[in-house]
This record gives structure tokens, C-alpha cells and sequence, in this order.
């Protein structure tokens, strides 16, 4: 089924073509280590029976993993001497006084100085929340970064529990064996660090009176948002980008991520989008014959035959959910795919068009193409099973007006005795709701939120579940029709469109309102 590589490889497809413009991470977003124990080992089988169920849930990402590694450097090595890496030790649980409950592990957090006017100044502070993956030594976010000059800022970065350096356990693998220690792993006690963390650094650096500013994009984003809600008193504002915070139980949308990828391939080309309909019948038709997946690894170059053609299937599927995802507007990855698709009907079948979108996809030729989804998984794709599985559930599925690909609804019922069985422990489908807000999410944030700004491009296909339209003068919303995840968190570039810049513009004017009317209040509460 699609969701081998969805989960694995895509739905954190959140950003758009990184190789041109990665919002961050530079050279090591992997685990460095391999699987030194049987006890990893064990929990690596266990992924991998994860990714080949029917676990609907695809990953977040602020960035698109594909050729990564090779554009990063240009931004990052530029700062990387300005950064400076701290580990705060944080308490294991926040929320219990049980004598373990105040057992610390160091939280890794980085500051960028270079441009911040000082405590006595009460100049601001612009915090980044980690998502779900490590935060590398030369991090960069360019919204931030690009920024904090014009505002005179302290840029921080903060770790999230469990990735990366953050582990409470003395390592990835032991913070995630059992499930004991992966108890401790939830949004709540996330943001309850970056709270503590904020206030240590503001402790340390003399700043009680300097605003903060919270950033986050995807899963950081509702970190950001959520935050907002629960420590208002820390925080002045938060932008919140690509934040799908209302794809939750009871207040899901019925149109949700996968008719949003269909109505990108639609509205891009008609003809393209039913080239890619028709393929998946096409797969399946030919894998019953007797030397099926035989032909189909030939016919699309695969560096071994194919095991089965889900794994084809899902292969194209990543494809077509990160170029949705993650659309570079100077580049139009989407449109690129979908002329080359075109381009070849006259010359080849079926089959033979989809494999020409897979060319233009990695822009050259290869000798042959890895289809078969072996490799082994990160912190990112153990730690966000993991969250999927317990509190961030998000019933996503592919309903029939999802028509580009084949149908697959999610199953609560299923979904619960699948988690069940895998770690132990009942998912809490109703908990994000409870704890953050329901069905009444927009109505409970106009009456008791202020100081959010929601960011959403309108071709990204989480933007299905993204607060799209202002609740109040404060809890704003900012759309963009060609936007797509997370860009406006990217770095400053000529070639960017003027929506975009016009976008950033807007965020940071709105934040600079936010940090003038503290400044005021301030002043006037020391007469």
C-alpha cells in the first residue's frame, strides 16, 4: 500500500524542493550510529512492521529530504561560527512528583548573539522550536535570521526531547525500549521544557523583560501554537506555520491532505493527473501476471526486482505527496513532473510516462532506481511512530474524492488495535482535543488567545487542516495560493516571488506590533 513510503520518506515532505531552499539542517539529519544491539534491532523490526501496516498518520517535516545534504551548507556554513551550543538539564517529567519524575537529562539548546541589542535594552528574543528531529550544530532558519538584525534579536534554538541530544535516557535507544520510557515522550512535556528553557536563558542573560517571539513550522508550529495557550505569560507571540492543528478527532476536515495533492495534480494538468490515476490499475494489472513484478522492475529501472508492487506504488506515491508538499515556487517541481508526464504520451505508455515523471523528479537520468524502501529508519521515523501512535492522531486517509490515488479510509477501530498491539498502550485520539482544544477550537481561540499568527500555503496539502481564515484581530491567518509548507520560514532569495517576500513582510510587521505594545505596556507599568 502507498503508506510504506508515505510514512517513511514523505508526508514530511513538508516543505518544498529543498534542494534549492532548505529551511534548516545541514550536513547529519540521520542517526549517526548504526544498530549496535539487539535491543535496537528489535525496535528496528518493530518500525518496520509499522511502516508496512495500515498506519494512516503521515510524518510532518519543515523540510523535504530529497538532495539535502548537498544544498544545506551554503547558508548554514555562513553562521555556523556565530552559534554557540548549551545543554540545559531539564526535569524528566513536569508533571508528576513521583521521586524518578526529577531525574534530568541535558537539553540541547543553540543561541545565535551576533545581533542582539542586550539585556538592558530589552531588545527581543526569537525562540525556534525543534520538531521532530535533531537540531544540527550550524542550524538555520532564515525567517529568523534574516530578521534579527532589522529587530536587534536573540536567536535560540531549542532541542525536542527524545531527538537528537535531547535524550532523557543516555540514548535514542534506550529513551525509546520500552514502554516505561517512552511515557515521558509527549507534546506536553515538550513544551513544558522550552518553557523552562526560556526562562533559564532569560534568567542567565539578565533579560526578565525581553519578549519572546516563538517560531515553528509543522509539528513545531502547533508546538508554537499550543504553547501560546498554555504559557501566555512567556511567550508575546508565536507564528505558527503550516500548523494542521484542527486534523484531529472531531474536528478533522472532510476534504483533508490527499484531495489536496489531487487537486494540485489537477489544477497543474488534467491530463497528467489522469495519467497518474489510470497507472495504479495499470501496476496492479500487470503484478498478477506470472513474471509481473519482473516487467515492472524492468520497465522502471529498479536496481533490484521488485518484491512486491506496493513498493513501486508507494515509491511513486512519496513522489507525488512531496512535490504537493513541498513545491518550490521558482522551480515548480509539480509542473516539471507533470509536463514530463505529459510530454511522453505520444511516444510511450502508460508505464512509460509515469517513469518520465520520476526522471524529471530527480532531474537526470540514473542508472537505476531504489523502489524498494530498505532504508533503515531514523530517530525521526521511530520517534514520530511513536507520537502517532499515542497522542498525535490524525485520522487521515484516502477517501474516493481523493481520486489520484486509489482508495484507502482511515479505520479508527483499526488504528487503536494496531497501536495497541504494537507498543502496549492505547492511542488517546481524543486527548490533542481535550488538552489544546475541540470542536470548538476557533470559537475557544477567539475568546481566550490573542498573538498567533497562522501561515498556510494553499498548495500545501496539510493546509487542508491549517486555520485559513482570521478569528480575531490577533489569532491571524495568512494564506498564500501558491505557498507551500513551511516556505515562509526559508531563507531571503532574489528569485522569490512577491507573495512571498510580501508574506514575510506581513509576519514580521505583525510581530513587530506585537513587541512595540510590550514595549509600551512595559513602560507604562514602571511609572
Amino acid at each position: 500500500m502507498i503508506w510504506l513510503r508515505v510514512l517513511r520518506q514523505v508526508i514530511f515532505v513538508l516543505v518544498y524542493n529543498t534542494h534549492e531552499r532548505d529551511i534548516y539542517f545541514s550536513r547529519h539529519s540521520t542517526m549517526s550510529s548504526i544498530i549496535h544491539s539487539l535491543q535496537w534491532l528489535s525496535l528496528f523490526f518493530l518500525f518496520t512492521s509499522i511502516c508496512v501496516s495500515s498506519l494512516k498518520i503521515p510524518r510532518f517535516g519543515t523540510f523535504h529530504r530529497r538532495n539535502h545534504q548537498q544544498h544545506q551548507t551554503i547558508f548554514s556554513s555562513q553562521l555556523s561560527k556565530d552559534l554557540k551550543t548549551f545543554y540545559y538539564m531539564q526535569r524528566l517529567d513536569h508533571f508528576n512528583y513521583r521521586p524518578d519524575s526529577y531525574t534530568t537529562f541535558p537539553q540541547k539548546y543553540i543561541i545565535n548573539f551576533k545581533h542582539w541589542g542586550g539585556a538592558k535594552s530589552n531588545a527581543p528574543i526569537f525562540a525556534y522550536f525543534g520538531p521532530e528531529q535533531q537540531i544540527p550544530d550550524d542550524i538555520y532558519v532564515g525567517l529568523l535570521e534574516d530578521n534579527a538584525p532589522k529587530f536587534n534579536a536573540l536567536v535560540v534554538y531549542i532541542e525536542h526531547r527524545y531527538y537528537g541530544k535531547s535524550t532523557p535516557f543516555g540514548s535514542f535507544e534506550e529513551s525509546m525500549k520500552n514502554a516505561t520510557t517512552r511515557g515521558y515522550f509527549n507534546s506536553a512535556q515538550a513544551i513544558a521544557d522550552y518553557a523552562d528553557v526560556l526562562l533559564h536563558i532569560k534568567q542567565n542573560l539578565s533579560a526578565q523583560h525581553s519578549p519572546i517571539i516563538i517560531f515553528g513550522g509543522s509539528y513545531g508550529g502547533m508546538l508554537t501554537s499550543w504553547f501560546r495557550l498554555k504559557y501566555p505569560h512567556i511567550a508575546v507571540g508565536a507564528l505558527a506555520s503550516s500548523a494542521p492543528i484542527l486534523y484531529f478527532d472531531g474536528i478533522a476536515p472532510r476534504h483533508g491532505y490527499f484531495y489536496v495533492v489531487t487537486k494540485d495534480f489537477k489544477d497543474t494538468s488534467e491530463s497528467c493527473y489522469n495519467t497518474i490515476r489510470k497507472s495504479w490499475h495499470v501496476i496492479d494489472r500487470i503484478a498478477k501476471k506470472p513474471n509481473g513484478l519482473s516487467i515492472l522492475s524492468k520497465r522502471f529501472k529498479t536496481c533490484k526486482k521488485l518484491s512486491t508492487s506496493s513498493n513501486l506504488k508507494n515509491y511513486l506515491a512519496s513522489i507525488y505527496t512531496g512535490v504537493a508538499q513541498y513545491n518550490d515556487p521558482r522551480e515548480n517541481t509539480l509542473k516539471v513532473i507533470c509536463d514530463a508526464i505529459d510530454g511522453a504520451a505520444n511516444k510511450t505508455d502508460v508505464l512509460g510516462q509515469i517513469l518520465e515523471g520520476v526522471v524529471a523528479y530527480d532531474w537526470e537520468k540514473q542508472p537505476c532506481y531504489e523502489m524498494e524502501g530498505n532504508e533503515e529508519p531514523d530517530e525521526t521515523d521511530i520517534g514520530w511512530a511513536w507520537q502517532t501512535c499515542s497522542e498525535i492522531v490524525m485520522p487521515i486517509g484516502i477517501d474516493k474524492d481523493d481520486s489520484l490515488f486509489q482508495p484507502e479510509p482511515f479505520n479508527m477501530k483499526e488504528y487503536i488495535n494496531y497501536c495497541q498491539e504494537q507498543y502496549g498502550v492505547l492511542p488517546q485520539p481524543h486527548w490533542i482535543t481535550t488538552y489544546y482544544g475541540g470542536p470548538d477550537l476557533k470559537l475557544n481561540l477567539e475568546r481566550f488567545a490573542s498573538n498567533i499568527i497562522f501561515s498556510n500555503g494553499l498548495i500545501d496539502p496539510y493546509s487542508s487542516a491549517g486555520v485559513l481564515n482570521s478569528i480575531s484581530d490577533s489569532i491571524i491567518a495568512l494564506t498564500t495560493k501558491n505557498g507551500s509548507h513551511c516556505l515562509d520560514l526559508g531563507p531571503e532569495d532574489p528569485r522569490d516571488p512577491h507573495w512571498l517576500i510580501t508574506q514575510r513582510n506581513t509576519e514580521m510587521e505583525i510581530i513587530k506590533g506585537w513587541i512595540d505594545k510590550y514595549q509600551a505596556d512595559l513602560r507604562n507599568s514602571t511609572k
